[in-house]
């Protein structure tokens, strides 16, 4: 089944949303601040996505930027800080089955349904 890693207050994201749901599909969606994914789930949608940690996180973001931006960190730290504030994942994720894909730009979810 098709997930959308997905938070409501983000345009792209709900434009994501739209899209998943225009197309007919069963999805899921996953609302990543509420039920915030664990460490091994972060790590494997990582995988998924076949991008390193660093490549999810939202960098512009101000905790972020604040308090982690410069800072030599490990693959494993990073997520743990992805982990305790969600709000610095990228968003949104979709995820089917073994493939997945940041919806950024939102033509990119073709590659995937």
């Amino acid at each position: 089944m098709i997930q959308i890693y997905h938070n409501s207050r983000c345009t792209k994201s709900r434009e994501c949303l739209a899209f998943i749901e225009k197309s007919g599909l069963e999805f899921e969606v996953v609302k990543y601040l509420e039920a915030i994914p664990s460490f091994e789930e972060l790590k494997k949608i990582i995988e998924k996505l076949g991008i390193t940690p660093i490549e999810l996180v939202r960098q512009k973001e101000k905790i972020w930027m604040l308090n982690f931006k410069g800072k030599p960190m490990t693959d494993d730290e990073i997520i743990q800080v992805m982990v305790e504030n969600p709000i610095l994942i990228e968003r949104p994720i979709v995820i089917n089955g073994e493939k997945a894909i940041i919806a950024r730009p939102l033509e990119n979810i073709n590659s995937i349904l």
